[in-house]
Order: C-alpha cells, then structure tokens, then sequence
C-alpha cells in the first residue's frame, strides 16, 4: 500500500482534466491520522482560486454545521476532506459542473485505503452519495438524508452547504432540528 503523503504527492500533481476551464489544481486535505472523512463533489471556482477546499459560504456553512473553527477544520488532521472530483470542474447554466469522472476512479480506493482510522464520513450531496452509498442511487437527496438514522453512526448523509440550498432547507428544518446536533456531537466525540 502507497503512503498517504506519496499519494498526495502523485495526486496534487494530476493533469488527467488538464483541459478544464482554469487548468488542474487539485484540492483536498488527507492524513493517515483522520477520524472524520467529509465527502463533497468537487471545489468551486472560488475555492480553486483560494487554493482551499470550503474556503467559501458553502465551507462557513460546513464548518456551523460542524462546530468547529476554521482553524480546527483546516489544521487538525484528524479531519479529512476528499471531494469526489480534486478540481473545479467548471461552470454549466445551473452552477458548477458535476465531478469530473475520470477523478474518483484513479483516486478514492487508495487515498480511502490510507485513512484507515476513520469513523466518521459525511457524505455531502448526489456525487458524494452514488459513490458512498450506491444502493440509494435512485433515492432523492432528501430520502437519503431523512432516513440519516439507517446509516448513523458511521455515515451522516448530508444536503450540500451551498446557499442554493437555502430552500432546501427551509422545506426540511428537521434537518437542522434533529441532525444537526448529533452530527456535531459525533463531530465532538472524533476529536477529543
């Protein structure tokens, strides 16, 4: 098995989408020592411009939803962020592009593989969930997150941050009423 820092080495390094819009720059941030893994689909533009994953409101989000600082979120490596796509895909007429396929078949079995102390993968939108979860591939976003207990404690499937789902929301406040605090307390428990 490949050391992590190689992996990220050889990964950070990846021009198989070197014709996406702004180039290759892959973003993510793993350690062998990760107990919480967070799953997305792929950075956006803003993120790829920072050179930060959830450097933008979708990460602020993330980090509320979370409990946790900026500082802890980005510098504690117990916490992993493996997004399904490394790069910023682009832009289409309803936002950022989907996840570039290529990404998570050369990439997620070793990097997953060399994260073997997690207990915690949240599992953030569509992408995230046929990848993690393929048995609910057919189920809305929704169905997925509501039956959240199914698949607790090791998996909390999550809607994704983004202010473009403020209605999403909104329709469903149990997420934030009942999810929410077990999530952070299962965020709380990784990392003490």
């Amino acid at each position: 098995m490949i050391e992590i820092d190689q992996l990220s080495l050889k990964a950070r390094a990846c021009v198989l989408c070197e014709d996406l819009p702004l180039g290759p720059k892959p973003l993510f941030k793993v350690d062998e020592q990760a107990k919480i893994l967070i799953v997305g689909q792929a950075p956006g533009r803003k993120t790829h411009e920072a050179g930060r994953p959830f450097l933008d409101a979708s990460g602020v989000r993330l980090r509320e939803w979370l409990g946790v600082s900026d500082e802890v979120f980005y510098n504690d490596p117990r916490i992993g962020i493996l997004p399904m796509g490394f790069c910023f895909p682009g832009t289409g007429k309803g936002g950022d592009l989907p996840p570039r396929a290529e990404c998570a078949p050369a990439w997620r079995r070793s990097f997953l593989a060399g994260m073997p102390s997690v207990e915690l993968t949240l599992v953030i939108g569509k992408y995230a969930r046929d990848w993690h979860l393929p048995d609910r591939k057919n189920e809305s976003i929704t169905q997925t997150v509501s039956d959240w207990k199914a698949l607790a404690p090791d998996v909390i499937p999550m809607p994704h941050p983004s202010p473009r789902n403020n209605r999403w929301l909104k329709q469903n406040p149990w997420f934030e009423i009942d999810v929410l605090p077990i999530l952070r307390e299962r965020v709380r428990r990784a990392l003490s």
